[in-house]
C-alpha cells in the first residue's frame, strides 16, 4: 500500500463517524448502525453500546466483530468508487471502574456533544474492537487486505 492509500485510508477512518458493526446472532448475521471512535494509530475503535442493544448482547455471546466504514455518499454517478474499510476483530467490554473511561469519556463527548445523556444512563458502556486485520477499498480496482500491524501504520499516516 503506498502512501497515498495509507493517507486515503487515515482520513476515512478519523473523518466519518459513524459505522455499521457487524455481529453474530444465534448464528446468523446481524448489522446494525453504531458511532466509534479510534484510538490514535488505530490499535482499538471504540464504541459506546447499551446493553439492551441486540449487537451488545450478540458481543456478550461471541466477541468476533465487524465495523464497515464507508465514506458519505456525495450522490456521485457510480457510488462503488466510495471509499471504505472493514475492519475484523474482537471486541471486549470495558469496565466502568477502568481508568482509561475517563479518557474515553472525554474524548467521545468531543467527537459526540450530544451523546452526553449515555453517560447518566447504567445500560451504556464503552466497548473496545481490537482489529485483527482490515479490507480497505480506495476505489474502484484499488483494494487492500491489511494486517493489523498494517492498519495500525495507516493510523500514523
Amino acid at each position: 500500500m503506498d502512501a497515498e492509500a495509507l493517507r486515503s485510508l487515515a482520513r476515512l477512518v478519523t473523518n466519518e463517524r459513524i459505522g455499521t458493526l457487524g455481529t453474530l446472532r444465534a448464528g446468523a448475521p446481524n448489522v446494525s448502525m453504531v458511532a466509534y471512535l479510534p484510538d490514535p494509530g488505530f490499535a482499538a475503535f471504540w464504541l459506546r453500546l447499551s446493553r439492551l442493544a441486540w449487537h451488545t448482547q450478540d458481543l456478550a455471546q461471541d466477541p468476533r466483530v465487524a465495523l464497515s466504514i464507508c465514506e458519505t455518499d456525495d450522490r456521485r454517478a457510480d457510488p462503488q468508487t466510495l471509499a471504505r474499510v472493514t475492519i475484523r476483530g474482537e471486541a471486549s467490554m470495558l469496565a466502568v471502574d477502568e481508568p482509561e473511561s475517563i479518557r474515553l469519556r472525554q474524548l467521545w463527548l468531543e467527537r459526540f456533544p450530544a451523546s452526553a445523556v449515555t453517560f447518566e444512563l447504567a445500560d451504556f458502556s464503552f466497548w473496545r474492537l481490537a482489529p485483527r486485520d482490515a479490507r480497505f477499498v480506495a476505489g474502484f480496482a484499488r483494494t487492500h487486505n491489511l494486517s493489523a500491524a498494517q492498519l495500525a501504520r495507516a493510523g500514523s499516516a
